[in-house]
């Protein structure tokens, strides 16, 4: 079983607007924005053997605010601009109540019988506490860039930014490799 990091797109690999309290996400690909700073981290996690899959909430294309055509052309910006294996998407509104929907864990699930992954020997990147809910959920690390959307509840790690990020996936993978099974 191969072991992966989980990146959320939205204000980790892409810029997102701040309006209040919330994070809007972008809905042309003229206003999405790659986020540069993530290319060296990702290479790093890459060069290093990690399965690398963003994944991210959508609800924008069932809500009609993003259509499909968009979605795929911020996609093929991502993996133009990083070194990612998959990219999974979930497109519903909160009253859907799928179980892909993060703070669900649906789309790692699926991630880990898609591409064969020890999901207790994965990673879970983002800046939002429902990520570092559904890690807590299917068994991986989370590691959060801090921000106003961490929330109260469980965290592995918070740190200032994503070097600092792959440096700890990199110390605590070499630590856990170490341990007696």
């Amino acid at each position: 079983m191969k072991p992966a990091i989980f990146i959320e797109r939205d204000a980790v690999l892409n810029h997102v607007t701040i309006q209040g309290k919330h994070q809007i996400s972008p809905l042309t690909l003229e206003d999405f924005k790659v986020n540069v700073d993530a290319v060296g981290p990702l290479k790093k996690l890459k060069a290093a053997g990690f399965v690398l899959i963003a994944t991210s909430n959508q609800p924008g294309l069932s809500r009609g605010h993003l259509s499909r055509r968009e979605l795929d052309r911020m996609n093929a910006l991502l993996r133009l601009s990083f070194p990612l294996d998959d990219i999974l998407i979930c497109p519903h509104d909160e009253s859907d109540h799928c179980t892909c929907r993060k703070p669900r864990p649906g789309l790692f699930v699926e991630a880990g019988f898609k591409w064969h992954l020890g999901l207790e020997h994965s990673y879970i990147v983002s800046n939002r506490w429902q990520d570092a809910e559904a890690a807590r959920v299917v068994g991986c690390i989370s590691l959060l860039l801090n921000s106003p959307w961490i929330g109260p509840g469980h965290h592995d790690y918070v740190l200032p930014d994503l070097d600092t990020i792959a440096d700890k996936i990199l110390e605590v993978s070499r630590t856990r490799q170490c341990q007696p099974a």
